[in-house]
């Protein structure tokens, strides 16, 4: 009877320790490590979750910029950070690239995963005068014409270079095709395209959107299974060539490898409430992102299949190591 008694008051006192311990985390203020720039968009999608997180946390959410090495820094910051749930970090789609570069050895699997909140599917923009009334009279300009063409909208084997490398390759057209024009972004890409430079610049549709409404730059296509809400006019793939093709930009939050599970679980409810909240929603919305969600288990398996789908895309592409 004794040995019951004391069991179960073993058990109680364990119970209620660790509800303590849960209860009582966050007790200081939390660091979000970003690897990119202060006024970009990653950076602005992490300090409209900050701000909201620490409302319901109780403690600051600090946004800290660990720019250099084309993302490496930040992200090894991140996977450095003591397992505490004290810092956090937004990992973005460049994990699944650098590697293949040889520039690390961090993946996916290098965190803990809290959620995916952010994709923002690759669309493919041509001159509003262009000839193509679709996608699929510009891919079969491009198989008919190897080297006529060219593209841009980032830096040799950025995001974009490869979701356009991926769907050429789908499509059994040579990468090479559609030769490749480095650029510093997006933007300059675009006004490139404009000016006559470059004929295709594959991008997201909220990088693109304000000369597709001011009617110079028209999108063929995004690559998603579903259509743009920014855009919703534009096809999908699937919808317009049959393609199962898809890229996108996508931001999540993460925490180092190891992190107690009552701490993922707490840091993944307040993330989910900011998320789910209508200022996150009016904020995406007006800046043209897509809101996506995937909790820890669908986003491990989301950045492995990116992990895939890039590295391949790489190789055919000559940059992987």
């Amino acid at each position: 009877m004794r040995t019951r008694w004391f069991k179960a008051v073993v058990s109680l006192l364990a119970s209620l320790l660790a509800s303590a311990a849960f209860a009582a985390y966050p007790e200081r203020p939390i660091t979000l490590i970003v690897p990119w720039g202060a006024g970009g968009g990653t950076d602005a999608v992490a300090r409209m979750l900050a701000t909201l997180m620490e409302k319901d946390l109780g403690q600051p959410v600090n946004v800290v910029n660990r720019t250099g090495g084309s993302g490496v820094v930040g992200h090894q910051a991140i996977s450095a950070a003591p397992a505490d749930g004290y810092t956090i970090g937004m990992i973005t789609v460049e994990i699944g690239m650098m590697h293949h570069q040889g520039l690390t050895d961090l993946k996916g699997t290098s965190y803990t995963p809290i959620a995916l909140v952010n994709a923002d599917p690759a669309g493919v923009q041509v001159r509003a005068d262009a000839p193509y009334k679709n996608l699929g009279d510009l891919l079969a300009a491009i198989k008919a014409n190897p080297g006529k063409f060219k593209a841009s909208g980032t830096g040799q084997g950025g995001i974009w270079h490869l979701a356009i490398a991926g769907l050429l390759r789908d499509q059994k057209i040579d990468p090479a095709a559609l030769p490749w024009v480095p650029s510093n972004g997006a933007a300059p890409g675009l006004n490139d395209l404009v000016a006559g430079g470059v004929e295709v610049v594959p991008c997201s549709l909220p990088e693109a959107r304000a000369l597709i409404e001011a009617g110079k730059v028209k999108s063929l296509a995004v690559m998603d299974p579903s259509p743009a809400s920014l855009f919703p006019k534009v096809p999908t793939l699937k919808a317009e060539i049959g393609s199962s093709w898809t890229m996108a930009a996508w931001r999540g939050i993460a925490a180092p490898k190891g992190i107690p599970a009552d701490v993922q679980n707490k840091l993944l409810a307040s993330l989910k409430k900011a998320h789910e909240s209508k200022e996150f929603k009016d904020f995406m919305t007006n800046r043209g992102f897509g809101v996506l969600w995937a909790p820890p288990a669908e986003f491990a398996s989301f950045m492995a299949k990116s992990d895939a789908d890039l590295g391949a895309t790489m190789k055919a592409v000559g940059i992987a190591k």
